[in-house]
């Protein structure tokens, strides 16, 4: 039996070893961005399953730039939890993405096998996803005269792309730090339409801080930094004050994009509602998170 957990761990790691010295440069940024990233780890992190010891589920809709034709809109659902005495979390995301002519909605499945030590949780996971990416290129347009076409948009796309990704995360009552790469495959999304046109790799790292000001006041600070070829490296800053364990304020601020206005409230020990503002950009959405214990 040992053995069997020895060797176990060790195609993990070694896995988990060559799947990040397998990232290359891509083309640009792709990903879904959520300003509650805190709250939704496992759209972001396969490690991040089973981590909250219970039964978690997630549902997350995001729209910006309100009342711009095709703007960005994004809804995830998400559940996960632990499973043979903690050691090994399974998990489940939902999400689908549509940005102007383009929609992705992807099915990610999600394993994470973990360690306990005495100061805290230290976890390895992989995913494996499936998306449905579509392109109505037939539906833009280029000018007032509607006979007017163009050779690169005559044809729609639809494609279903495979893909895997890996991660780690450790955490402690306190603290947190993980580190993935959701996708590790470079799709060619173009068929010919568009040039260049490719999925890319993005890298996340994300840490953050539990503070105990008072009996009734805690400070959790966080911050999510993202990296992929061909688009400025992003870094939000966030901070939440916590009143009771009931309800929280705060905000952050994504570097040389937007600042954001952060709230939250548990509805019991099971709900909480959270509510996210974006500016300049403006955009709004909301996060419903459910623990069923």
């Amino acid at each position: 039996m040992m053995h069997i957990k020895k060797y176990g761990l060790l195609s993990l790691l070694v896995f988990w070893g060559l799947s990040l010295l397998s990232v290359q440069k891509g083309q640009a940024q792709q990903d879904v961005q959520f300003t509650q990233y805190m709250f939704n780890g496992l759209a972001i992190n396969p490690a991040y399953a089973g981590s909250r010891d219970v039964f978690s589920v997630t549902g997350l809709f995001r729209k910006q730039w309100t009342g711009i034709e095709g703007a960005p809109v994004t809804q995830t659902l998400s559940g996960h939890l632990p499973l043979i005495k903690d050691r090994i979390g399974l998990g489940l995301t939902l999400v689908n993405d549509k940005i102007g002519i383009t929609n992705n909605f992807s099915m990610i499945g999600s394993y994470a096998f973990r360690i306990r030590f005495n100061t805290g949780v230290l976890a390895m996971g992989i995913q494996a996803a499936i998306t449905q990416f579509r392109a109505n290129f037939t539906d833009v347009r280029f000018s007032v005269d509607p006979t007017s076409t163009d050779p690169a948009f005559d044809q729609n796309i639809n494609k279903t792309l495979p893909n895997f990704g890996t991660g780690l995360y450790y955490y402690t009552d306190r603290f947190y730090a993980g580190l993935s790469v959701p996708q590790l495959i470079n799709w060619d999304l173009a068929d010919g339409n568009i040039s260049n046109a490719r999925q890319s790799r993005h890298v996340f790292i994300t840490a953050g801080y539990v503070f105990d000001v008072s009996p009734t006041v805690k400070i959790r600070p966080s911050l999510l930094a993202k990296y992929v070829s061909g688009a400025p490296f992003s870094i939000d800053i966030n901070a939440n004050v916590w009143l009771f364990d009931r309800f929280a304020v705060g905000g952050s601020y994504r570097i040389g994009d937007a600042v954001n206005l952060l709230a939250e409230a548990r509805i019991s020990n099971n709900i909480s509602v959270g509510y996210a503002y974006d500016l300049p950009s403006p955009s709004w959405g909301g996060t419903i998170q459910v623990v069923m214990k």
